[in-house]
């Protein structure tokens, strides 16, 4: 898809960047290109569930599920929260996320609704930038929204940014990390699978990939719904996946 017009390039962030949270340090190391196990690859997966007509019983069954297929965490509407106790294995996250799926929220409201996922349970937060910042180029205003956002979890919970990648070209992309990065964020995220420009790409990971080398993490989410898919984005860069089609993944591994 050709990028969008923007009324000036991309610029390079010049925020100072805030530590990533240490938090980032709890997703499992990735194994070397094409020698996944299912376990690790299992370990790598954000098994989701965001359709916003989602209720209890759907979310009784995502935890079933990821304690069934091993998954890193789940990641859920805030709304889905507090999950109730027992539902997921010691060791499994919980990402909520934020700002979803458009971004254009105030940064005090994605704040505000962070610091609120997190006192019902979550453990990690997916928030989606405002995209409009990405495309004016105003990368200093997305890390300091980003800001807001670390700051108010504070530094043990990672954050991963949402940039919708098939909305941007390759420069626009690496500007986006570097100002995601001088945000203090943990990861930065392709897709919220919601937007009509579309989902992870291959080319899209490897610019995120190699923009912010190992100091964040890349989470690839957005149509990956087969094996094929899953590896393609791991071999990209990606350092952990978001999946709805879970089951489907594993089973080729």
């Amino acid at each position: 898809m050709t990028a969008p017009q923007a009324p000036r390039p991309a610029p390079t962030a010049t925020t100072s960047a805030p530590t990533p949270s240490s938090a980032a340090a709890t997703s499992p190391p990735t194994p070397a290109p094409g020698s996944w196990t299912r376990a690790e690859v299992a370990r790598l997966i954000d098994h989701t569930l965001l359709r916003p007509e989602a209720i209890a019983a759907d979310v009784e069954r995502l935890c079933a599920e990821a304690a069934e297929l091993g998954v890193g965490a789940v990641c859920v509407s805030p709304s889905l929260l507090p999950l109730r106790a027992g539902m997921l294995p010691a060791g499994v996250g919980v990402a909520a996320v934020v700002g979803f799926p458009s971004g254009a929220h105030l940064a005090g409201a994605k704040a505000a609704e962070a610091q609120a996922a997190v006192a019902c349970g979550a453990t990690e937060i997916d928030m989606v930038a405002n995209l409009a910042l990405v495309a004016s180029g105003a990368l200093d205003e997305l890390a300091a929204e980003v800001e807001r956002v670390t700051v108010a979890v504070g530094p043990t919970v990672p954050v991963k940014v949402i940039l919708e990648t098939s909305l941007w070209d390759p420069e626009r992309i690496a500007a986006a990390c570097l100002a995601a990065a001088a945000g203090g964020a943990a990861f930065v995220k392709t897709s919220t699978g919601f937007h009509p420009a579309g989902g992870a790409s291959v080319e899209a990971v490897a610019v995120m990939a190699a923009t912010v080398g190992d100091r964040l993490g890349v989470k690839a989410s957005g149509g990956i719904r087969s094996a094929a898919d899953a590896r393609r984005m791991l071999e990209a860069g990606a350092t952990r996946l978001g999946a709805s089609a879970t089951a489907a993944i594993l089973a080729g591994f």
